[in-house]
This record gives C-alpha cells, structure tokens and sequence, in this order.
C-alpha cells in the first residue's frame, strides 16, 4: 500500500473545499480567534518555496485553535491592485484586470495545493469594485473631517467651519498646515465658496497641496520613500528625482503621538516597533524665530538645544526650499542653483546616509540673531532636508558633529559654548554632563537649567516657543497611475468636490494607452472624456467638459496602501452591501488576535493601517484603537544560488574544484535546477537555457563540473528560486509544510536545502508504518504500555507548549523523536495513534485526517479536541539504572524508585548478567546514587 501523498492530498483537498470545512461563524457560542496573514500581491512568477512560511506557521496555529474549540476565523484574499501588472500593460497592451486574474488562478491553485485552511467565502481583492468603493468611502471621510487637539480625535469639518463663523480661527486648537494665516470671523464670512473651501484645505485630514515628491520618469509615477531603495525604484531599479506636484496627502501627522503611545499596547515584536518609533521620530525643544536682514520674512528653525542659541554661527537651509531662491543674493545666483539642481539627483535616503562629504553654497544672505542681534550668515546643504522640522537649521558646530564638519570644510567660525571642555578635534555631544559658558544669560547654567530659562527668554520677546517635533511627514496619497483605486473627486473652479457615497465606487475608465498622456498628465487622462455631470449624477464620457455642469474628475488613482489599510475588517463581514464591516460583526471579531507578515513594511503597512484605524475609531465605526493584538514577523527563506565560474574575456568555465587563488575568474548565476544535491551542473541543460553557454567549454574535475555556492535572497533575478510545486509533487504538501517548520524558528532567516526535505518525507513513511506493514493493518486496541504512554503524553504536552508559544520546529522535532520511540517499541496500539494523528494535524493535515478515518472514526479530524497531556503518565516511578562493574557500565536494569540501597543491590545480584559479570567474585563496594547510577568493585 505505502504512502501515496498524492491521492490522500487530493481526497482531502477536495473534501474541504466541498464542504467549506473551514468557514468561520459570526454568530459561533465558541470564543473567536482571528488569524491573518498579510494578503498576497498576485505576482505573475507565482509563489516560490519562502512565500508559504508564514502561511504554513498561521495555518498550523488556525488548526491548532479550532482543535482547542474557538471559532476561528482565517481569510485569504489579494492586495491586487500594483505596479508590475501596469508595467505589463504597458508592454503589451493587456488589460491589467486581465493579468491578474490570470496571476490570481495561478496563486489559488498553489495555495489550493498546500492543504492551507483559509475560509475562501470571505476572499477580498483589493481591485474589485464592491471592495474599493469602501476605500474610496474611507478617503472622503478623511476629505470631511480634521484632527481637533483639544479633543484629541479626528471631528467634522462642519464643526470647524462653526467655529470660523463665530470667532474666525484663533483660538482653533486643531492640525493644521504651518503656512495657515489666522482670520477672523468677519474675514472668514467675506470669502467666496471657492475661497472657504480653499482655506479648509489647510485643515482636512486629506488635502491638496504643491508637494515636492518623488518622481520615477520610467515608471510615471510618483513613489513613497519606503517605495525607493538605494536611490533607486525598488520595482525595476530606476532613477528618482525630487519634482513639485500638486498632490493628494494625507495628515498622518495629526496622529503621531498616538501612534507613538499605542505602540506600548500591542505585542509586536520590539525591533519593528523601534522602526516605527524612529519614523515617528519625535523630539522635544523648542521653535525660534530668525528674522532675516533687510527682508520682511523670518525663518523658523526647529532644535533640540536651544541652550546652545549664543553657539550658531551659520545657518543651513534645505537646498529645496522656494525661499532659497526668494532670498539668494545675485552674486550668489549661479552657484545656488547649480548647487539645486543637483540635489534634485539625489534621493533623502542617500543625502541622510551620506555623513562623509561636506557640499553646500553660501547664499549671501543673513539672518540676525534673537538675542544679540548679530548677522549670521545663511548657506544651503544637502544635509539638510526640507520636509524634516522646518527645513533650516541653526548651525552649533561645537554641538554637533555635522554642523562641525560643515564649519572646518567651509572655514566657518566655531564658538566654543562648552565650560572645560576641548573642541578642537570633534564636537561635543554630549547632554547634562558640562555647564553652558560664553552664552549671555545662559552662562553657567546646567543643561536642564539653561533649556527652561531660554524657552522662557524666547517666548517672553516673541522669538520663539517651546514645542514637540515628529520627524513623520504628512504621507503622499496621489499616484500617476491607472492601476490603482480612483479617488472619488472632481474638480469645480480648479477645486476639489467630493462624490456622494451614493454615486461610489467610481470605477476605472477603459483607455487605450496605459501611459502618462502626452500632456504629461496621468493616464486616466487617455479616457475620452472622463467627467462627471452634476445634473445627471453619473460619470460621462464622449462629452464636452463645460465647468457649468460637467466637470473633469481627478486623474490620480490612490497607492498601493489604500486597500491594505482596512482590508483585515472587510474580511469580517465580506458581503455586507450596505457598510464596509457591519457594527454586529465588528463587535465579534472586534481585532485581529494574531497577524503575520514581514517587517520590510514596518513603517509602510504597518504605519498607515494603524493610522487608518485610529481614525475609524475616532468616528466610532470601529471598536478598538488598536487592529492587530499580536504581530509575528517570519523570517526569509533563503535560497542558496549557483554560479559557474568564467574565466575573463573567454567561454571557457573552470569547475569550482580547478580554481586556483591566482585564477581570475569572473562568477555568473545559472538556475538552480539545473543543479543537483552534490552540486554538480547538468552541462547539457544549461546550454539549451542560455545562448551564452551553447557553445561554451566546461572544464571538469573527476568528470563533472561542481558549481560554486551562495546563501542569499531568494529571487527569480538570481534563479535561485524553488518552486513548491515541484517539491509538492516530489514529496507531498504535508512534507513542505513539517520541512519549511523544521528548518528553525519562525522569525528567523533560514537557508532552504532540497536535500534536506528527504529526513521529513522520512518521517512521514515512519508514522504511516505504525498503521501499516506493507497493505496490512497492524492497528490494535490493546492497551498500551506505560512506556508508550510516557512517550506519548510527554509529546502531548511539549508539542502542546510550543505552539502555544509559536516555537513549530521544535514540535516538529518533538513528533520525530516520538515516532522513533514508538517505533522502537512496536506500538501499533489505536490508543497512543489517535491522539498522536491528533497531535500531528496541525502540520501534516492531510496524512492525519487520512490516519483518522483509517482509524475508523465517524467525525472528521477537523472537529475534535486536541489531546490533554495526563500528568499522571509523566511521573516516572522507575528508573533504567546503568549497572557497572569496577567502573565500566556493562548493562542496565530497570527498578522502582521506591527501592531502598538493599533491594536495589539484591535485585542486581539476582540478575542473572550481573552474576555473570562477579563470576563468583563478592563485592567489596557497592557505590549507589538513587536514580542515577549503580557502581560495584570487586
């Protein structure tokens, strides 16, 4: 009979999908549990072995819960709006709802195959109209409300425009932009409609706004920084300029603090939440005010040490700013924008990382300063960057390292404000630990005593106050793209006009071209005639746009964190026409209890969906602050890349083996599958795969060419990818699951091995051979021994724990050493093979579901409790003794532990070895440590 994977995988793959086995109940009497992986973008490469180790560590844990009697809930579906399939589009001309649904059956069928227990009734895809209308609904809730500090909450904007027409904004504690004039309600009252809702945007928690953004000219769009790596698109690897846009953003500022505070209330792993943390990146100071001479305009600086004010020589701009231009001496013309011409070449990432080189250009231009009035110069740096604080700094190079770098290129005086201590070599850093000197009032002072005291000083001369800085920027929302949800806006008199949530989801138009238009606009711009007509409450095409009654709509979709922002609660209640999550079954879910996914998007996903949530909770849509109680992040699987090795300006590739130190040789990737378990290259393949090596000579050694190895990301542009269909095929799926546990713990990056999977299928012959020898059951309902017991509840109860606590590679080891023990023993008994199938379901669901109806239960596996360890079996009331004869252990002898020294040693000499051993001989010793060893010298 044997193991035969492929029909037990199929059977009951097919069994759980006509009987929706996994469906979960939002009215259950069982305690819910809800367990979520990060959807899947539906790449067209498909999944590659590293993909499913999150999928398999939640499915084994969803498992585990319902054999612990919740009501698990465990969805699945696609963030399926995204770059690559427009990329497509652009290529080919097909549609790219039409590419991923091909690249969606292709996902389904390999996560279909891994035996996963997602409940598929409630599948989501981030693309489809009656989703994204929600997204949309969310984006014009944002658009109607603003963040009010005095409430600490998100309120409607009908509330601000209240307080407007009673008292203007001055006495208006609420979010908004630094550029906001104060009004008075008389003022307020005489703007036009245009000019209200103008003003207003200064406000909303989403705007519009001229940003300077990052713009990828290959790709046409713009990109989020989390969306760039090295300078570079992190899709494709292309060049990306700073651009200044009118653009959709969204005040993710107004919520940093909270975003800060709620941190300490969920169990995350504490390394993402650092890197939120220092996203985040808030600093307690103070703002002070430099007026700039002979100029009406005063610049505002943001610092961390105001008590180092009489230590500023210079002041540095970001090179961005439209100030720099406003106030640049003519001299100084040339050289300052030739200077910002090329900061535009380079990404914030790279000026931020880039601590080596000093550039900067004086501007000719100076500011006073607050207290003693004396001018101080003002010069431009890339390290200065505009949309963190205020874009300015005020230069202490005896303060800080970077400033001082800046002083000693550039030639720049440096005070030294710092009692006792020597600056002649570095800048001293260093906090509370010296006493403020040569600073006017603030001399002598401690740093504690001399912040107060100048915070005080500034605001008494209206110079300046003391305040609360976040590094996090307002996130850009607008994207040139056509692949993406539509922002439900039309345009009246250059304005922005929301749509109705009645007249949602506002659907992408058809066009022919998936490019920016040849005005340089978006490509929904290449729609004939995308409007919207007031009168008729509709979309309209093929019409003139009059700005009387029909309007252009926007032309920007939304990015790809729209979706992925909310869609754990749609999963909730996923065909509820009338909300985005029904109040009933928001209550029962409430959050999700565990999540998985990878930390590359800790301050991307795992930001915006935080920050969304807190604002659905503002408005009481949602019931907690928090979405996600527990965040696992599973580590990488590695894939182990192959290369050849070539030598310079030939065809001709040495077998690694060949190579001496002084060879030079040039290392070129080839696809692992051409690649076997010894790493010897199959030469006749790799020529049929790239023209390259068709005619090129392979140097042997012992007649086969052995390929050099690499641990490193496992990626199709490194061909070092392996497809779990084939290890499915090979080995069976309840193989891949127990291997991807095996290879360590979750949250670790691990090296993925084929050759390695061998051990486990093993393991899993092993366990069938306790049913079968050959075709022929060997079950029986005897009772087992004590021994077997003792094994089996010990793996009850160690496989028990370490789930509970996420430790799965353990478990796996703990079922093989099991199975061995058992194995050893013959036991075939159906009392230790049921709660060991039991044991066993979580990670090989589709063996123990068979092993369970072999064993001739009714129920399916599915619906019975996990096994209880019995405390009972573990106390061990014997001991297997080591017996040694002048110190050599010869044999071992079971006894009781209740045994005294006395019956211990008769029961030796009645053994008939230990007689064979003495050979007539008595003992002279006898060395006997209770529940350890027996020792008798003769």
């Amino acid at each position: 009979m044997g193991y035969d994977f492929k029909t037990i995988e199929k059977k009951w793959q097919a069994h759980w999908a006509k009987n929706q086995t996994f469906k979960a109940d939002n009215h259950s009497e069982k305690p819910k549990y809800y367990v979520l992986d990060m959807f899947p973008y539906p790449s067209g490469a498909g999944l590659h072995v590293g993909h499913p180790l999150g999928y398999i560590a939640s499915d084994i844990y969803s498992r585990f819960k319902r054999h612990k009697g919740f009501n698990v809930l465990h969805p699945q579906g696609y963030d399926s709006f995204g770059l690559p399939a427009e990329q497509y589009a652009i290529q080919t001309g097909q549609h790219p709802a039409k590419t991923t649904q091909e690249n969606i059956n292709r996902y389904r069928q390999q996560l279909d195959q891994m035996g996963f227990s997602f409940d598929w009734s409630r599948e989501v895809r981030t693309s489809e109209p009656d989703f994204y209308k929600w997204t949309q609904w969310i984006f014009l809730l944002l658009f109607d409300h603003y963040y009010c500090n005095s409430a600490n909450k998100a309120q409607p904007i009908t509330q601000l425009i209240e307080q407007f027409e009673r008292k203007g904004n001055e006495t208006v504690n609420a979010v908004c932009d630094a550029s906001t004039p104060n009004i008075t309600a008389s003022e307020w009252k005489s703007f036009s409609e245009t000019e209200q809702q103008e003003f207003l945007l200064h406000y909303r928690l989403t705007y519009l706004s001229e940003a300077e953004v990052n713009w990828c000219a290959d790709l046409g769009t713009v990109l989020a920084n989390d969306e760039i790596i090295n300078g570079v698109s992190e899709r494709g690897g292309f060049a990306v300029t700073k651009k200044k846009m009118k653009q959709w953003s969204m005040r993710i500022g107004a919520y940093a603090e909270r975003l800060l505070q709620g941190l300490d209330r969920i169990d995350w792993p504490e390394s993402l939440k650092e890197m939120q943390r220092n996203w985040i990146g808030k600093s307690i100071g103070a703002k002070v005010f430099f007026q700039i001479e002979n100029h009406e305009k005063r610049i505002e600086v943001f610092t961390t040490r105001p008590d180092t004010l009489f230590g500023v020589t210079f002041m540095t701009l970001a090179p961005e700013l439209d100030l720099v231009q406003e106030i640049t001496h003519p001299d100084q013309k040339e050289a300052v924008e030739k200077y910002v011409e090329e900061t535009q070449k380079r990404t914030q990432r790279e000026r931020m990382a880039d601590v080596k080189n000093c550039t900067g250009v004086f501007t000719g231009s100076y500011v006073l300063h607050p207290f003693t009035k004396e001018r101080i110069p003002i010069w431009i740096g890339d390290y200065v960057l505009a949309d963190y604080g205020t874009g300015a700094v005020m230069a202490v190079p005896c303060g800080d390292q970077r400033d001082y770098d800046f002083a000693k290129h550039f030639d720049l005086p440096i005070k030294n404000i710092f009692s006792g201590v020597s600056i002649e070599k570095e800048a001293f850093t260093d906090k509370g630990t010296t006493v403020i000197d040569h600073s006017d009032f603030l001399t002598g002072l401690s740093y504690e005593e001399a912040m107060k005291t100048v915070i005080k000083a500034l605001e008494d001369q209206g110079s300046g106050e003391g305040t609360i800085n976040y590094r996090l920027r307002d996130a850009i929302f607008s994207r040139q793209r056509y692949w993406g949800e539509p922002i439900p806006m039309y345009y009246q008199e250059g304005l922005p006009q929301p749509l109705d949530l009645k007249h949602l989801p506002l659907t992408l138009p058809e066009v022919e071209k998936y490019l920016p238009t040849p005005e340089g606009a978006p490509p929904l711009g290449n729609a004939e005639t995308w409007a919207w007509d007031t009168q008729k409450e509709q979309v309209v095409a093929n019409v003139l746009i009059d700005h009387k009654t029909v309007f252009p709509l926007e032309l920007n979709t939304m990015p790809g964190w729209a979706g992925s922002s909310w869609y754990f609660y749609r999963y909730m209640d996923a065909t509820n026409t009338n909300s985005f999550v029904g109040k009933e079954a928001a209550a029962y879910w409430k959050e999700v209890d565990l999540y998985l996914g990878g930390s590359e998007h800790a301050t991307g996903h795992l930001l915006y969906s935080r920050f969304w949530q807190k604002f659905l909770f503002d408005l009481d849509l949602l019931p907690v602050e928090e979405y996600a109680k527990k965040l696992i992040n599973q580590g990488m699987i590695l894939g182990t890349s192959a290369f050849v090795y070539r030598k310079p300006g030939t065809q001709t590739y040495l077998s690694k083996e060949l190579i001496q130190e002084a060879d030079q040789t040039e290392p070129i990737r080839v696809d692992v599958g051409f690649v076997n378990s010894a790493d010897e290259l199959d030469i006749e393949g790799v020529r049929r795969w790239q023209p390259q090596f068709e005619k090129a000579t392979f140097k042997l050694h012992n007649g086969v060419y052995k390929v050099g190895r690499e641990v490193e990301k496992m990626s199709k542009s490194k061909y070092n990818v392996v497809n779990p269909d084939t290890i499915c095929e090979q080995y069976g799926a309840d193989t891949l699951r127990m291997y991807e546990m095996f290879l360590g713990p979750i949250e670790q990056a691990k090296p993925w091995n084929t050759a390695g999977i061998s051990g486990v299928h093993n393991f899993l012959k092993k366990y069938w051979r306790l049913f079968y020898d050959g075709e022929q059951s060997v079950v029986h309902n005897e009772e087992p021994s004590k021994e077997e017991l003792k094994i089996l509840h010990e793996t009850i109860k160690k496989v028990t724990h370490d789930i509970e606590h996420f430790s799965f590679n353990t478990c796996v080891s703990a079922l093989m050493i099991c199975v061995n023990e058992l194995t050893s023993l013959k036991s075939h008994s159906s009392e230790i093979l049921s709660p060991l199938t039991l044991l066993l379901s979580p990670f090989a669901p589709h063996l123990a579901s068979e092993m369970w109806e072999q064993l001739g239960n009714k129920t399916t596996i599915d619906q019975v409790d996990f096994p209880l360890a019995n405390e009972s079996y573990l106390i061990q009331d014997t001991k297997n003794y080591p017996v040694s004869f002048n110190g050599k252990m010869r044999f071992t002898l079971e006894l009781s532990l209740d045994l005294d020294q006395a019956a211990i040693q008769e029961a030796v000499l009645q053994d008939s070895r230990a007689l064979e051993y003495l050979d007539g001989k008595t003992p002279k010793k006898w060395i006997v440590v209770p529940n350890k060893i027996i020792n008798i010298v003769y």
